[in-house]
């Protein structure tokens, strides 16, 4: 089946404050906002936008037309450099040095956000945010079921299938799955492009009704950013 969506509605699309600024990123908020899609894929290069956009559409449909209760965030945690130890806290206070690209991104939608009252206004704002937004440890997801949630899977190329599969069957009624990755920042030693998760659940759901996989071909980061990920 082919959707003639049509440039002007996908660009007209917000969320948020928040507006796509190429088309790649009109379909994306397009099948985000879409409570017929239960499954969404967004891949693409570093820098253009699948967190901020996802994020984005999560703090609408949560916060501002309240279909979904809460936004459950989680990824896998392979690190770059060498391990930094154990970390003392809670689950969310233990998973606070892998979310520095929501925190980053959190920050921008909450800028975006121009509620009246000032200061304020702005920090009952945040602080609403903050209470509606959980972060979970990918380690403890066996087993529960989520119930009208938005469940954004973060850097999901880190995913083997069996993770992946573990992390979809978590959904419950009412529950919307988001993944996010790209699928050339593999962290992992013991995976490739082909034996990915995301690689594994975009092949597996690209015949379904009720799933979207927009890959996002611009960055929009910077112009470092962009000339970096085209020559490095």
């Amino acid at each position: 089946r082919i959707k003639d969506l049509g440039r002007e509605r996908l660009m007209s699309r917000k969320a948020w404050g928040v507006h796509p600024k190429n088309v790649y990123q009109g379909m994306a908020l397009d099948a985000l906002l879409d409570p017929h899609i239960d499954l969404v894929i967004l891949t693409g290069p570093a820098g253009c936008g699948k967190t901020l956009l996802a994020m984005a559409a999560a703090l609408e449909l949560v916060i501002e037309k309240g279909i979904y209760e809460k936004v459950i965030v989680t990824r896998n945690t392979p690190e770059i450099a060498e391990s930094i130890g154990f970390l003392p806290g809670t689950e969310e206070e233990k998973m606070t040095p892998w979310m520095g690209a929501l925190e980053d991104n959190l920050d921008v939608l909450m800028g975006a956000d121009s509620h009246e009252g000032g200061d304020w206004g702005r920090a009952a704002s945040n602080e609403l945010i903050r209470s509606r937004v959980k972060v979970k440890s990918l380690n403890f997801m066996r087993g529960r079921t989520f119930l009208n949630k938005l469940l954004i899977i973060d850097e999901a190329q880190n995913l083997t299938p069996k993770q992946m599969k573990t992390l979809v069957t978590r959904a419950g009624p009412g529950t919307k799955v988001v993944c996010l990755g790209n699928i050339a920042q593999i962290d992992t030693p013991y995976l490739t492009e082909g034996s990915s998760g995301l690689t594994y659940v975009v092949d597996r759901f690209k015949g379904w009704a009720h799933a979207g996989h927009v890959t996002l071909q611009r960055g929009e980061r910077s112009r470092l950013a962009d000339y970096a990920a085209e020559i490095l």
